[in-house]
């Protein structure tokens, strides 16, 4: 086996594969083989048929195609490493040339781009200011006691706002059931703002084992359009209504060891404040940096392009 790279534009190396007679030889046989399993000649059980009677059944194009992709599989890493490309994507193949002698392929490789390094020294960054206001903190202890909170039933009580519901619901426009309308032992809280407006609003009042029928007008902009702007009757049982109780507040409640992404540790609402405010403008510098030196930075939408056709993205890489 002979290869010959050469590197063409947008990221892409070119290898040339010529297969020597034996090899090639060798190929063809096992693909015939392999093949000759499949082929059904009166008089003959499977893959027992001479030779010739199954080379004029399959025909020639059939036994190279075979033996092309066994070849490939068998030598497709060898190839790579000789070459000494890592493709990035899935190569594209092209056949040169194909007879009973030799096999000739060129393979287009995705790879890294070769990227040159814009100049970085000396860019200047504003400095950004980190203040913790009272309100701040206030907000972040109301987060803590919210996020902690225990729900205990309420018996014999009424749906109120704030409490979750664990109810049946089922959905009918002009008397038909709807596709994606119905639920069993679903969980609410009353007032979340999940379903649709008005809908939680015409639960509170409700008792457990509670029928009603709750009726609502989707929204105009209503992501499935089928019912967007139509008015809906849900049938509604509730099965059971737990009430919120929130946390006193003390040092138990606010000193939560809360892990960052630089794994540094931080505790008091004070602190998981100045953490995020700390990111943010971070963050801000960041895009400062981006925005103000793009010259600077070669984006490669080639290679952008590539992996967007391979479907190969699945998932944003923070880079910095």
């Amino acid at each position: 086996m002979r290869t010959t790279t050469k590197k063409l534009e947008n990221a892409v190396t070119q290898i040339k594969v010529t297969f020597d007679k034996k090899e090639w030889a060798e190929a063809q046989d096992a693909a015939l083989k392999r093949l000759a399993t499949r082929v059904k000649l009166d008089g003959f059980r499977p893959g027992k048929a001479p030779v010739a009677m199954i080379k004029a059944r399959l025909g020639k194009q059939a036994i190279y195609d075979e033996a092309t992709d066994q070849i490939l599989q068998k030598r497709y890493a060898d190839i790579m490493k000789k070459a000494e490309v890592a493709p990035i994507a899935q190569p594209t193949l092209n056949i040169d040339s194909v007879d009973n002698d030799n096999l000739k392929i060129t393979i287009l490789c995705p790879v890294k781009p070769e990227v040159e390094l814009g100049e970085y020294k000396g860019l200047e960054v504003k400095k950004g200011r980190v203040t913790v206001a009272k309100k701040d903190i206030e907000a972040q202890v109301e987060n803590y006691r919210h996020q902690f909170a225990e729900l205990t039933t309420k018996e014999n009580g009424e749906v109120a706002k704030g409490d979750t519901v664990v109810m049946d619901f089922e959905g009918f426009i002009d008397g038909e059931a709807f596709e994606g309308g119905k639920a069993e032992n679903h969980s609410l809280e009353i007032g979340s703002g999940q379903f649709i407006p008005g809908f939680e609003d015409q639960m509170i009042g409700m008792t457990c084992e509670n029928e009603k029928d709750v009726v609502v007008t989707f929204p105009e902009d209503y992501q499935a359009t089928e019912l967007a702007g139509k008015e809906a009757t849900f049938k509604v049982t509730v099965h059971e209504i737990k009430e919120k109780h929130l946390p006193e507040i003390d040092d138990e409640l606010v000193f939560i060891e809360v892990k960052s992404r630089t794994n540094i540790k931080f505790g008091y609402p004070s602190e998981a404040v100045d953490c995020r405010k700390i990111r943010k403008i971070v963050n801000t510098a960041k895009y400062y940096i981006l925005k103000n030196n793009l010259n600077n930075v070669p984006i490669r939408f080639d290679v952008i392009e590539i992996y967007l056709k391979d479907k190969k993205i699945n998932h944003i890489v923070n880079a910095f």
